[in-house]
């Protein structure tokens, strides 16, 4: 049934004829699609989930520039996929014809002005509806307007302020009313929050889902609520909230678009809200029984160790679909190539080579793992008992690193005495990799070897790692390479959001709205509920035990670093890091920091763990936001173009 509204649902994108204009116009057969898409329920539910439709999709990199366009997923140049964010992520961006353009719905971008203008029309149309009940078509409408709330801060947080457009212009308007200008940042922010707590306050939207097999992935009460904490906690932060970056960048009437004068009470004012934001969602969480983080609990493959449940626990807050933790997952994406790309080479010795299937591309580059702690909870270069200096050399594993490391086989020092999550989330050399075909949690477990020459090590053009780390954490741990071609996959919905999301950007928005003593303690209980899955113990006991800076997390600004790690290392693979980077304003510092990989042509422990250069970006202030393409700069002459571009 779900496959059948899907072809129903892209005829109609096809039946619709494309605005002459993706910002305001109306088409002119707009009254005969409104007289055809609302006469009854069964077309008025095609128009609906086609507002769904435009939603950009997470967890596939050809449509999601967060997954391949930063730094924390590499590919070779001769991977011959994802071009879009390939030039992205090699500081190609143009004006001419941008990557991923959402404004325009080009190179990976879906045209959010124009699923916008939709869900007016939507909107507008569906109170005649005949044979449609009261409560479903309030819910229809609190989606429907969700979703065009979610459009709106897509575009600017990848954009900066853009012109809202709460209602659609009539056909009969003339060409200069066409040319708006962009609204003011203030005016962006107020725009989204107002209308999403429209929304939550009309109380319409389902508190949780009902039918599984048909809801699933519907915005519901919580995730319009965890919406709302994003949007704030994302319009609190610097890039957003009084960026003097951009002091001077005046549209045609003189409007300084960026609002750059806020005073420091003004910026912890926003702060303020997305703390109140966050503490609502989670309240709310909390009375429907949504308040536990995933623990794995199969029994499938025997007694396995404290260490592997907790590796697949950790793997499987991703990967288990619809687990206790999602908030929200977008149930038109189920990672097949994300999944694969992912898959090292070969495993053992008697399959090198022989499976043709395209894989093994994205790599991880080394700076990715140096931001996972050691076993001690804190960070490596921090660590007093962890040996920094050592982090290349090769040393043998021992009993105690049976459950992570190859015993008695040699690896770099910087697997040894890590976090469990670094274990569940990156594949290397001669580190344990559980699933994947290979079940067993004792002595026989694999692992990949790939040193030059053995059977994991590069060998085929479209199956190219090129730092010699792999991102294992989107791999679901029954997804399997089998034959000479074949691959079962386990799929799952990629998860949007994830309840320890709202836990740490609580956290965060506690830290900077209130540099009080409470308010620290407050935020680290919420780190600690993160850190706990994870393994670990608690911030205060970690740094006060273990850190070089024992006192860090007394600090303001040291928890806002602590909490910023933690944020990377809980969501790394998940696209957060491309955001979060930028609103930081740490992605000058982060993304000019060289990709750098394993030596592929070392056949030695000691030749192999030699840090490799790859490349090194450039990125500048401009690089922050997207520009607009020049069509439209030509188009509308009010439109101002970014900073740089």
């Amino acid at each position: 049934m779900k496959r059948i509204k899907l072809i129903i649902i892209v005829l109609f994108l096809y039946l619709v004829p494309a605005c002459n204009d993706y910002l305001d116009i109306v088409p002119d057969m707009i009254a005969t699609i409104e007289d055809n898409a609302f006469s009854m329920r069964s077309q008025a539910e095609k128009f609906f989930f086609m507002c769904y439709s435009y939603l950009p999709t997470s967890g596939s990199y050809n449509d999601d520039p967060a997954l391949l366009g930063g730094d924390e997923i590499w590919v070779s140049g001769q991977y011959s996929g994802a071009n879009n964010a390939k030039s992205l992520a090699l500081a190609g961006q143009r004006t001419n014809s941008p990557y991923f353009d959402f404004w325009r719905g080009i190179n990976g971008g879906r045209n959010l002005f124009r699923g916008i203008s939709d869900c007016n029309i939507f909107l507008a149309n569906i109170g005649r509806v005949p044979d449609l009940t009261d409560d479903e078509r309030n819910r229809w409408i609190a989606e429907v307007e969700t979703i065009k709330v979610w459009l709106h801060f897509y575009l600017i947080r990848m954009y900066g302020p853009i012109p809202i457009k709460d209602v659609n212009l009539n056909v009969q308007d003339d060409t200069e009313a066409t040319h708006v200008f962009r609204n003011t940042m203030e005016e962006c922010v107020e725009y989204c929050v107002e209308k999403i707590e429209a929304v939550i306050n009309r109380n319409h939207l389902m508190i949780d889902v009902h039918d599984q097999a048909t809801e699933l992935g519907r915005i519901t009460r919580g995730v319009a609520m965890t919406m709302k904490a994003k949007m704030l906690v994302t319009f609190a932060s610097p890039l957003y909230n009084g960026n003097t970056d951009y002091a001077g960048l005046a549209d045609r009437r003189g409007i300084e678009i960026f609002n750059p004068d806020k005073k420091e009470e003004e910026k912890r004012a926003l702060w303020v809200r997305a703390a109140e934001a966050c503490r609502e969602a989670i309240d709310f969480f909390d009375d429907i029984g949504k308040d536990h983080l995933y623990t794995y609990t199969g029994t499938q493959f025997g007694n396995l160790s404290d260490e592997t449940r907790l590796k697949l626990s950790i793997r499987g807050s991703l990967v288990e679909r619809w687990n206790d933790e999602v908030i929200w997952a977008d149930s038109r994406s189920w990672p097949q190539a994300y999944q694969l790309e992912a898959y090292p080479r070969d495993f053992n010795a008697t399959q090198a080579n022989s499976q043709t299937t395209q894989r093994n591309n994205f790599a991880v580059p080394l700076k990715i793992t140096t931001q996972f702690y050691t076993k001690n909870g804190v960070p490596i270069n921090e660590d007093k008992f962890w040996d920094y200096n050592g982090r290349f050399t090769p040393r043998v594993a021992g009993e105690d690193q049976a459950h992570y490391l190859q015993l008695g086989e040699e690896t770099a020092g910087m697997f040894f005495d890590r976090e469990p999550r670094l274990y569940a989330s990156i594949g290397f050399d001669r580190g344990i990799w559980f699933g994947q075909g290979n079940h067993s949690d004792d002595l026989t477990a694999q692992a990949p070897h790939a040193r030059s020459g053995e059977y994991t090590q590069n060998s085929i053009t479209h199956s190219w790692n090129v730092t010699g780390l792999w991102p294992k954490k989107v791999l679901h741990w029954l997804t399997v390479c089998s034959g000479s071609s074949t691959v079962t996959y386990t799929r799952y919905p990629f998860p949007v959001f994830r309840l320890p999301d709202l836990y740490l950007m609580y956290a965060e928005a506690l830290n900077e709205a209130y540099n009080t003593p409470e308010a620290r303690s407050e935020a680290i209980r919420y780190i600690d509920i993160v850190r706990a899955r994870a393994g670990l113990k608690g911030v205060a006991e970690s740094w006060s035990n273990y850190s070089t800076n024992s006192t860090k997390h007394t600090q303001q600004a040291g928890l806002k670093d602590i909490i910023r790690q933690e944020t990377l290392i809980e969501f790394v693979f998940e696209g957060h890091r491309f955001w979060d980077l930028r609103r930081w304003k740490m992605a000058m510092t982060e993304y000019n920091k060289p990709i750098t990989g394993w030596n592929p042509a070392g056949t030695t422990a000691a030749e192999y763990y030699r840090e490799t250069w790859i490349y090194t970006r450039n990125f500048t202030p401009k690089d922050y936001f997207w520009p607009i393409s020049d069509e439209e700069i030509l188009r509308n002459k009010n439109t101002l173009q970014n900073y740089g571009w």
